[in-house]
């Protein structure tokens, strides 16, 4: 790609970027073909940290099976809360082997189960398909958390990316629909909206990893038929009042970062309890880059984030979250 980056870059994240530099540009390829070649890239499965369980289960979805990996970390006895995650991808590839070190990683450091989700993908299945396998393995996990060690009382919700948008909307759709009760959701570097025009596709909509040109390509494959629902672009809900506690994490050199910075304000705005960090000099998608020397450091603050969450939450029960 033409251009500069900035200069005052950490060196590893510079490194990084240049090393990114070879991700297929996502425009030229189907969808299929995508998902081969990012499966080809990724080194073997290290299954690290070790967990008490980690197992492949296949739930009763809307369009059929719907595959989900429970993990369940060493340690404690008790019931402790369970996240349902939905991982990034443009909506359109990665899936449970993308993400397993880290759900396995949040498992651990939280102390909390993992379920994450194998939704179905665009553009096979356009939005909100994903959206309501999301819904269904809450609905799932509510039910069934109390097989694996889980607290059915303290549900949350996360995701990266695209993922961050599932996790944003299932917990509109959960609130429209009477349930579960969530008692938080984590929103990481979240696909909010498809505003292309904001600071940040400005600043970084290129030479910084993910880049404006795939971001309007992932639109196109997951909502087809524009984006006028709040169960595929949750600012376009009549009110965000009564939604879980949010913890809205953003990377500065990120295209997204603006929708996603402005979203945790719009949510602070509706009444809900809101923390909020952008973390500078990143770019999109770092957390799950392990070997980056500044991520392990940012896990870090976000592990923490959930824990106080989670305390939080405990604290004010779910009725009054969103100042209802």
């Amino acid at each position: 790609m033409g251009g500069q980056r900035r200069s005052d870059l950490h060196p590893d994240v510079e490194a990084m970027l240049t090393a990114l530099e070879a991700f297929p540009d996502v425009t030229q390829h189907t969808a299929a073909e995508l998902r081969e070649i990012i499966a080809s890239r990724r080194a073997p499965l290290a299954r690290e940290p070790q967990m008490r369980i980690a197992q492949d289960r296949t739930i009763d979805g809307p369009g059929g099976e719907l595959a989900v990996r429970l993990f369940v970390p060493h340690g404690t006895t008790g019931a402790r809360p369970v996240v349902v995650f939905a991982h990034g991808g443009g909506f359109v590839f990665c899936d449970l082997d993308s993400h397993d070190e880290f759900c396995r990683s949040m498992a651990a450091a939280v102390d909390v189960v993992v379920v994450s989700v194998d939704y179905r993908r665009a553009p096979e299945h356009p939005g909100p398909a994903a959206l309501e396998d999301m819904y269904a393995a809450v609905r799932w996990t509510a039910e069934h958390a109390v097989e694996f060690g889980g607290d059915p009382e303290r549900l949350v919700v996360a995701g990266d990316s695209a993922g961050g948008n599932l996790a944003a909307t299932v917990s509109l759709a959960a609130r429209d629909r009477g349930g579960p009760a969530i008692a938080a959701q984590v929103l990481l570097y979240p696909v909010i909206d498809d505003d292309f025009t904001t600071e940040s596709y400005r600043l970084y909509g290129e030479n910084y990893y993910n880049t404006t040109k795939a971001m309007r390509w992932y639109w196109q494959q997951y909502a087809p038929h524009g984006t006028d629902s709040p169960y595929l672009v949750p600012t376009r809900a009549e009110s965000l009042a009564g939604l879980p506690r949010a913890i809205v994490v953003t990377a500065e050199l990120d295209p997204p970062c603006s929708s996603g910075d402005d979203y945790a304000r719009q949510l602070a705005a509706a009444g809900v309890p809101v923390t909020a960090h952008r973390f500078d000099g990143l770019f999109h998608g770092f957390l799950t880059f392990p070997a980056l020397s500044l991520t392990g450091q940012a896990r870090e603050k976000l592990w923490q984030m959930m824990r106080d969450a989670l305390a939080a939450s405990e604290n004010s029960p779910s009725a009054e979250v969103g100042g209802a």
